[in-house]
């Protein structure tokens, strides 16, 4: 792969800054071959030109992706260079909050300086048992793998932990003893572990201090050893300490303190038992207040002076000692304060009796003079004398610190001396993991001695520390079978053997401390001529002739040589040393100093076996021959060198673990990260030189499996083959041309360093390429969808804007016509306003004009018409006059002619009348006319009558109105004389009238005065009413203010009542959840003091007993359940019971006598063969009985004996027949009890009741059936007896005879005949069991069916209940009541239907049972109709032997008392469950027992009840014990526990418990003994036992849980697979073995079945289910909070799919409301808030919202760790992060990081009564408790 593959443009470097040391940068355009510039842009924008080096021509390094920022191990970065480490550590610190982080084998911690909730016991918990790579960087992933290694490999373990003052080194060494206590537990009750970390305390006081750098910085190394036995559990430690900083209990630099134990001295010193300390504050002391800070901020130094003294209790060091250490430090305080005053140039003195030096002396029980004058003098010897010289002022004062370093360190090894006492073992130590806290490389502005000696240290651990890298690596390849190409590492042998080899820099340093005149300055010259331009890391300052450089492995160092030599002498005046030995008030203080020759030797070890290195030389006065030994002449470098090379020789013996800690800055700032400061430490800690080494071979290494599911997606189908091996090497082939960039091993693929970032790019291109050929589609089809909604849109808008113009076009019409109109009309109106006008005008002249014509036409009218009057009359007289003559003249003429004409008619009629016929029609013409004149006379006469009626009607009439006319007239009469009366009364009246005018005219003046008052009343009330209104509305409006007040105020008081009370619920509620947590807590820690004690007793047991010959020995690694019952099992089955009775009676007893237990065992024996004597006596006694027995019987007829077996045969074969059909039956009645005992408060079980009677009725009367057909048998056959001949009788005992008469019954069919009507009976039986069978079935499907409704009838309810709370009150009620009716009415009908359909089947029933009765009278009457009265009456009939019916059975078992041993065994400790579970009822132990407490009780026997209750408690636990891990044992003995306390209650007879029992239940009611305290014993036995299987399910799970949950990818393609570091991390590919979510749900089922086949209450197995989800969620959050590359989306799609397969089979066990899905709760907030979106601050919102079930801390922790698996993913933002604390820092919640796996809700146990009677309990002969009899 070139270089221009890799430096393209917008690829991003890394260059160098003065500032940031290293900066980020883009390329912006490629790089070629022989540019010398490259054109950049920094992330701030800013563009540069960036020259490369013209001689090396080195490229910038190149930045990591953006998927491999944040790694937890640095060698998972494809680059591997210093800038990177640098980069991903400040991620890490800075964005995720992360302060561990591996890099190869070294875990790299940076203080926060801050404390964090990582460290609990949670953490442990989780921590423990984990592989180091599947968990997230932790200090407690290091010492769980060095614990491992130390188990597995039986290797001892180092973990060596170093670092710069205040980086964190104590506090990490401490956690991981912390957790070696934890996670291993003591071998002993001695609490070892609390012993090992108590020394953390005390070590702490005495050996660290405040510095600048650190508040509680170790100023000593120190190695400590803890100790471990075969079973790895802690038995002791040991501890070694080096170089401690002596000159800091004299001097302080300013900011810095003194150790912590003088401050915590002088703050406890107002206590009592301090007064004689005579001490004071801080600040008084000359050694504690040169630095200027007495106190450190957020400590207490009283209380830490407390845990101190708890710790030194704890440690053994006793009150007295520790008086004594207090004594000596206050002594050391004064000695301080003691001052001098000089004499002269040469000599000093001290004031008489000086305080400070008075009470040094009276406290070290030393004499004033001797002290104060060796303070100020010192002895020096000659050849020929010895003389006293005075000292100066300076001498003095250096003397002084000199004795206080001296005093101090001596007390510093006394202490250590002790605690390594404390910790010693007597036990013999198998291996032990070591925990060096040791400085780290230094360097300061001025570096002396002590600088010398830490550095020279580090350069000896960096060499251990780079061959075991290097070995390391080369073990990797070598492992995976990779060519080994040598690796080049910087070896800094050459440092070390410039520092300790011969003529080094400690050998000339020891040279020149012997020389009389040695001086620092000719150490320096001698330094200078030996290595200066001979040793290229030696040089020397330029501007200096007293300081040397040496070029370290980490950086160069400047050493001041001035102090070299006195340091390294320690030299300390021997006089006073004498004093202090001399005191004989003070014991300890002799103690101190008596053995110092021996404690000055570096090479011996204190008894404990700690090596000591810093050592003070005591100068003597005089040289004796003899007297100084050779050890006393070693100076502090020696020591050194020597005790380094023992510490080097121990690490090299064991297996290092590294941990390296970084200050990440010097102000102490909580998480502020200084990359300059954190440069410098990597480069001192190696942590650079282990990624250059990895750097050069291949660092980025992936499994064939890993490797595949990353990069498939660079394959095309066709590369896929089966061998994932040969896959990956063709892809690579493809890929990357140049095979030296990588290697195929056998698991895995090795990389150089880029290849993997080479890789990526690749992937993140074809992704890419793929994204975008994806982004165009969908874009495409977003596009196409956009323009068709906006094409749709337009369609739309369109028509709108169309209908709105022709709307407007119709609108301009509508009024253009309207306008038309009304101009028309307007125009029509003026018109016809000016035409009316002109019309009426016109009229007028008309009127006028017209008038005048008229009045001119009237006139002429009128004289025309008065003239025609006259004209007329005139004329008339004139006409009258011509008239009447014209009239006379023709009335003349007339008369003529009518004579003429008279005359001639009366001639004819004469001529006429002469004539006959004449006459006849005259006749003729009269008859007519008469008929005629008679109907006229009738006519005339109706007429007449008619009238003549109306007549009398007219004259009634009439005489009725004159009647009334007449009473008219009367009244009328009357009303004038009442008239008369009315005008007197008006008189009087009208003179009344007047007297009122006068009175209502002065009734009118006094109205107005009135009036005029009351308008002035008026207006004064009006206005006291306006005003009394206004007051009124005031009032009014005050009211219902103070209503409403009244009314929020009671609201309000109501609601935080309700509040207050819904809390005091809720915290009773927690309150007695947590009393019975911590009851059942008490519970559990009993049970396990109670095995400890049984485990303890038959140790001693063990020990006592004498073994027998071929015992054989159990192996040690077995528990003791197990090593309890394999000695058991090999003591015989004679002497097991005497043996047990023996051991009860003696298990508080001391240890057994030997020869008391022999002398019982043989007496034992003994009365094991008497009984036996007594058994075979009894045996034989029974066998002469039978003999006699079976005697009388040969002497009776033989054809009878014959006739009765075959009687008996027959007999068998009903009976059988017989209890077949009965059984059939009973396993009918109890499948029809349980199947319908869920629905019992169901409508119609009443109606099961009366048809289960009935069925036990027909089988009662079947039974009586039976018995008579076997008596009519028996009586038949007798019969036939009698039929024979009498002179057979003689002859029967031939056989062959007996045989014919069998025959001859045989063919006559009489024996045949009964025995087929009983078939044919049977037969009918089981025809109506088979209907009987499908009845119930079709009863079940009904019932079925009914549950269903009722379940819809449910839902409608809440449906219904949901409308009406919507409801105003008034409707509410009226709906609910109306709801309510309806329901009860459908209610009575559907009961009306089932009696109906019940009343069918009972007579059904009957109609089946008078069949029944029919076919069997039949049957009884065709066997008596072939017996002869005269046989019955002659022969004489046999007795029969009729058996009795069986009484009935009252539910109790009696045995005897001592078979109760053989009953628990039997019942308890051999019951195999699975057998139980199958084939018989649940709870059938529990009943049996029950029914034995029964018959006790009936007994009135407390003894025996006591005995078997306490015999099968304890039975109960030995089962436990012994199958404890066994899940359906567990399973078992709780269900069948809780069964029997159930019973217990449902048959104690108080009336709470038995409101559901039968009639026949209630008479089997305890009545003699109340066993409520044994209630309660069952009750904590039951709540052990649920624990128990708490943990048993808890056990089996944990393997499952993480692999299923997490790791396993159940939605394959949606993970992605991160290129791993040197860790094994488990990868999330499902490997063959490994666990998957089919694992949990499957485990989940056998649970679940197992425990619904043991008959276990729904109520307790939903409590289980709930406890079981709470640990898996529990366990599968904890460890998604501990695994970063578990905090992703895809991560979070695959936890919601298996919390959802989950929650679905909830469903369908019908355990939704078991509260289960609730504790899963917390893992799925978790996995939505890995998938919602969080950039905004609605985000924020809302995740503040929707994670309520998690703490602040973990939500939290879930951002920080939160990690994207592609590069389109984005990381969280700091800001966002910061948005969600500031949202939720209101939130009250734990500051707990992990949930509590380990918590057990508490368990309650309901009260379930059975339904089961006691008398129809069958007890299976396979339990073996025929001893047993029922009662």
């Amino acid at each position: 792969m070139a270089v221009s593959e890799l430096y393209t443009k917008y690829a991003r470097v890394w260059i160098p800054d003065p500032e940031e040391v290293w900066k980020s940068a883009e390329l912006l355009k490629d790089y070629k071959q022989g540019d010398k510039v490259i054109q950049l842009r920094l992330e701030e924008g800013k563009e540069l030109e960036y020259c490369l080096d013209p001689k090396t021509k080195e490229l910038p390094p190149l930045r990591n992706p953006d998927i491999l920022v944040g790694e937890n191990d640095l060698t998972a970065l494809s680059y591997l260079h210093e800038p990177a480490v640098l980069h991903n550590l400040k991620v890490r610190f800075i964005d995720s909050k992360l302060i561990y982080t591996y890099c190869g084998i070294v875990l790299v911690a940076i203080n926060p300086y801050e404390q964090l909730p990582i460290y609990g016991e949670d953490i442990i918990n989780a921590y423990s048992g984990q592989n180091m790579g599947d968990m997230d960087p932790h200090i407690f992933a290091v010492a769980e793998e060095a614990y491992k290694q130390m188990a597995r490999d039986e290797r001892n373990q180092s973990i060596i932990v170093s670092g710069e003052s205040g980086a964190g080194k104590t506090v990490s060494a401490k956690y991981a003893m912390r957790y070696f206590a934890t996670v291993s537990g003591s071998a002993s009750e001695a609490n070892v572990e609390e012993k090992v970390l108590a020394s953390n305390p005390i070590m702490e006081s005495i050996g660290n201090a405040k510095t600048t750098r650190n508040d509680n910085s170790s100023r000593f190394g120190k190695y400590i050893e803890i100790g471990f036995d075969k079973r790895y559990r802690i038995i002791g430690a040991n501890m070694r300490t080096y170089l401690l900083e002596k000159s800091r209990v004299v001097f302080q630099a300013e900011e810095e303190r003194n150790y912590h134990i003088f401050y915590q001295l002088c703050a406890s010193a107002a206590l009592p038992e301090f007064k004689t300390l005579r001490l004071g504050n801080a600040n008084y002391f000359h050694y504690t207040k040169q630095g200027g800070s007495p106190v450190i901020d957020g400590i207490d130094d009283a209380k830490e002076m407390v845990h101190t003294r708890q710790a030194c209790n704890l440690l053994g060091i006793n009150d007295s000692h520790q008086m004594g250490i207090f004594r000596i430090l206050a002594g050391i305080l004064h000695l301080g304060n003691v001052g001098f005053t000089s004499r002269d140039a040469d000599s000093c003195t001290i004031p008489h009796k000086h305080e400070p030096l008075t009470i040094f002396c009276d406290l070290m029980g030393v004499e004033y003079q001797e002290m104060s004058h060796w303070l100020c003098h010192r002895k020096l010897a000659t050849a020929s004398e010895t003389y006293i010289k005075p000292i100066s002022k300076l001498q003095a004062i250096n003397a002084r610190d000199a004795l206080a370093k001296h005093i101090y360190a001596k007390l510093f090894n006394w202490i250590v001396d002790h605690v390594n006492k404390a910790l010693h073992s007597t036990v013999k130590q198998h291996s032990f993991i070591g925990v060096l806290d040791i400085y780290g490389f230094e360097t300061f502005e001025i570096n002396s001695f002590e600088q010398f000696c830490i550095n020279y240290a580090n350069e000896k651990l960096q060499q251990q520390f780079n061959m075991h890298v290097f070995k390391l690596e080369q073990e990797e390849y070598m492992k995976e079978q990779i060519p080994w190409t040598l690796i080049d590492f910087y070896d800094n042998q050459p440092c070390i053997n410039l520092i300790e080899a011969k003529l080094g820099i400690l050998d000339l340093l020891d040279e020149e401390c012997k020389m009389p005149k040695g001086s620092d300055d000719s150490w320096a010259q001698k330094l200078y001529n030996t290595h200066l331009k001979k040793c290229a890391l030696f040089e020397k300052p330029r501007m200096s002739n007293k300081a040397f450089i040496i070029q370290h492995f980490a950086d160069k160092v400047e050493y001041q040589c001035e102090g070299f030599l006195e340091k390294n002498k320690d030299t300390v005046y021997e006089e006073q040393i004498k004093v202090l030995k001399s005191s004989k008030k003070f014991k300890m203080l002799s103690e101190l100093f008596q053995d110092e020759e021996k404690a000055l030797s570096p090479t011996s070890a204190t008894p404990s076996g700690r090596t000591l290195l810093s050592r003070t030389a005591v100068k003597p006065a005089k040289a004796k021959p003899g007297q100084a030994s050779k050890e006393h002449k070693k100076t502090v470098g020696h020591q050194f060198r020597n005790s380094l090379h023992l510490l080097m020789e121990t690490l090299n013996a064991t297996t290092p673990h590294y941990v390296r800690c970084i200050k990440p800055n010097d102000f102490k700032f909580p998480f502020t990260f200084d990359e300059k400061r954190a440069v410098q430490q990597l480069r001192a800690c190696g942590v650079l030189e282990t990624i250059r080494i990895s750097a050069a071979g291949f660092p980025s290494r992936w499994t064939y499996q890993e490797f595949f599911s990353r990069y498939r997606v660079l394959m095309k189908q066709k590369d896929v083959l089966s061998d994932r091996k040969q896959t990956c090497k063709n892809l690579l082939e493809k890929l990357i041309l140049d095979k030296d960039k990588y290697q195929f091993g056998k698991t895995k693929i090795f990389f150089r360093a880029g290849q993997v970032a080479y890789l990526e790019k690749i992937r993140a291109d074809k992704l890419r390429v793929a994204c975008i050929r994806i982004q165009k589609t969908i874009r495409g089809w977003l596009m196409r969808k956009k323009y068709l909604r906006m094409r749709k849109a337009a369609i739309t808008i369109q028509r709108y804007v169309r209908g709105y113009q022709a709307r407007c076009y119709a609108k301009f019409l509508r009024r253009t016509r309207a306008a038309i109109l009304i101009q028309k009309f307007q125009r029509m109106y003026v018109v016809r306003k000016r035409y009316h006008l002109m019309r009426a005008a016109t009229i007028v002249l008309q009127s006028l004009l017209r008038g005048y014509i008229a009045r001119n036409k009237y006139q002429r009218m009128l004289r025309e018409h008065k003239a025609i009057i006259i004209q007329k009359h005139v004329r008339g007289w004139l006409a009258r006059v011509r008239y009447h003559r014209s009239l006379k003249a023709i009335v003349y003429l007339q008369c003529c002619y009518r004579r003429m004409m008279a005359k001639r008619e009366l001639k004819k009629l004469k001529i006429e009348a002469r004539s006959v016929e004449r006459y006849k029609k005259l006749n003729i013409g009269m008859e007519n006319k008469i008929m005629q004149l008679q109907r006229k006379v009738d006519e005339q006469n109706k007429d007449y009558k008619s009238l003549l009626e109306k007549l009398t009607n007219l004259e009634t009439t009439y005489n009725t109105e004159t009647e009334k006319l007449r009473g008219d007239v009367e009244r009328l009469r009357m009303s004038e004389e009442e008239a008369k009366n009315a005008t007197n009364r008006v008189n009087m009246l009208q003179e009344e009238i007047t007297k009122l005018r006068k009175e209502l005219h002065k009734t009118q003046s006094e109205k107005k005065t009135i009036e005029e008052w009351a308008d002035k009343y008026k207006q004064e009330t009006e206005q006291l009413v306006s005003e009394l209104k206004e007051q009124n509305t005031s009032l009014k409006k005050e009211k219902e203010e103070l209503n409403r007040r009244i009314h929020d105020q009671a609201k309000e008081m109501t609601e935080t009542m309700e509040k207050k009370l819904i809390e005091e619920t809720k915290q009773l509620e927690l309150d007695l959840n947590d009393e019975r947590l911590r009851y059942q807590n008490l519970l559990n820690e009993f049970s396990r003091l109670e095995e400890r004690y049984e485990d303890l007793k038959d140790e001693v047991n063990l020990m006592v007993s004498i073994p027998k010959p071929g015992h054989k020995r159990t192996d040690s690694t077995h528990s003791s359940n197990e090593s309890e019952y394999t000695f058991s099992s090999e003591i015989t089955e004679t002497e097991d019971l005497p043996l047990r009775m023996e051991q009860e009676p003696s298990e508080k007893k001391a240890p057994l006598d030997m020869s008391l237990f022999l002398k019982l065992q043989k007496r034992v024996t003994e009365l094991e063969q008497e009984k036996q004597s007594l058994q075979d006596e009894l045996d034989r006694k029974e066998e002469q009985a039978l003999r006699t027995k079976t005697r009388e019987e040969e002497e009776r007829p033989p054809v009878r004996g014959a006739e009765l077996e075959y009687e008996s045969l027959k007999r068998q074969e009903l009976e059988s027949e017989n209890k077949k059909l009965k059984n059939e039956l009973n396993e009918l009645q109890k499948a029809l009890l349980e199947k319908s005992s869920p629905v019992v408060t169901a409508p119609g079980a009443p109606a099961y009741r009366v048809l289960l009677d009935q069925l036990t009725s027909v089988s009662e009367e079947l039974d009586v059936r039976k018995e008579e057909v076997l008596i009519l048998r028996s009586q038949l056959v007798s019969q036939k007896e009698a039929i024979q001949p009498k002179e057979d009788k003689n002859t029967m005992t031939d056989s062959t005879i007996l045989l014919e008469d069998v025959q001859k019954m045989k063919d006559k069919g009489e024996i045949a005949q009964a025995y087929i009507g009983l078939k044919e009976t049977n037969r009918l039986l089981e025809s109506q069991l088979q209907s009987q069978k499908k009845s119930h079935d079709n009863e079940l499907e009904a019932l079925r069916g009914e549950i269903q409704s009722l379940k819809e009838e449910n839902n409608r309810q809440q449906q219904l209940l949901a409308q009406n709370l919507q409801l105003p009150p008034e409707a509410r009620i009226e709906a609910s009541l109306q709801h309510e009716i309806t329901r009860l009415t459908n209610e009575n009908l559907d009961l009306m239907e089932q009696l109906e359909k019940q009343d069918k089947t009972v007579r059904k029933l009957k109609k089946q049972l008078k069949v029944f009765a029919k076919k069997i009278g039949e049957l009884e009457v065709g066997q008596m109709e072939n017996i002869s009265p005269g046989q019955i009456i002659d022969e004489p009939i046999r007795p029969v032997n009729i058996p009795r019916k069986e009484k009935d059975f009252q539910g109790m078992l009696e045995y005897k008392k001592d078979d109760e041993p053989k009953l628990v065994k039997n019942l308890i400790l051999d019951l195999k469950p699975r057998g139980v579970a199958v084939n018989l009822i649940p709870g059938l132990p529990a009943y049996i027992l029950f029914m034995c407490v029964r018959h006790a009780d009936y007994l009135n026997d407390d003894q025996k009840v006591r005995s078997l209750l306490t015999s099968t408690i304890n039975g109960i636990k030995k089962v436990l014990k012994k199958r404890g891990d066994d899940f359906e044992t567990v399973s078992f003995w709780l269900s069948n526990t809780c069964r029997f306390l159930h019973c217990l209650k449902q048959y104690s007879g108080e009336e709470g418990f038995m409101k559901h029992n039968t009639p026949r239940q209630n008479e089997h009611c305890l009545t003699n003994f109340d066993l409520a305290e044994y209630r309660q014993v069952l009750s904590d036995l039951a709540i052990q036992i649920y624990q128990q299987l708490v943990r048993v399910l808890e056990n089996i799970l944990q393997p499952m849980i993480v692999s299923g949950m997490l790791e396993h990818e159940t939605i394959q393609g949606v993970s992605g697979v991160k290129p791993p570091g040197l860790r094994k991390r488990t990868s999330s590919i499902a490997d063959e073995g490994t666990y998957t979510l089919d694992s949990i749900i499957r485990q989940l089922n056998t649970f679940h079945s197992v425990m619904c086949q043991h008959g276990m209450d729904p109520e307790l197995i939903k409590q289980v289910v709930k406890q079981t989800f709470y640990i898996t969620g529990a366990v599968t959050l904890n460890n998604l909070l501990l695994r970063k590359d578990m905090c992703s989306w895809s991560k979070g799609m695959q936890i919601r799919y298996n919390v959802s397969q989950l929650e679905e089979w909830l469903r369908d066990k019908n355990l939704m409301n078991s509260g289960a899905k609730e504790t899963l709760e917390p893992l799925i907030q978790a996995a939505q808030l890995l998938q919602v979106k969080k950039k905004t601050d609605e985000d924020a919102e809302a995740i503040c919202s929707m994670c309520n079930a998690l703490t602040t801390a973990q939500i939290v922790k879930v951002l920080n760790l939160y990690t994207p698996v592609n590069e389109f993913e984005e990381r969280v933002s700091i800001s966002f992060i910061r948005t969600i604390q500031m949202r939720l820092r209101d939130r009250k919640d734990s500051p707990q990081l992990l949930m509590d796996a380990k918590h057990i809700f508490p368990v309650t146990f309901p009260f379930n009564p059975s339904s089961l009677a006691l008398e129809t309990i069958q007890i299976p002969a396979s339990l073996g408790l025929a001893f047993i009899s029922r009662v």
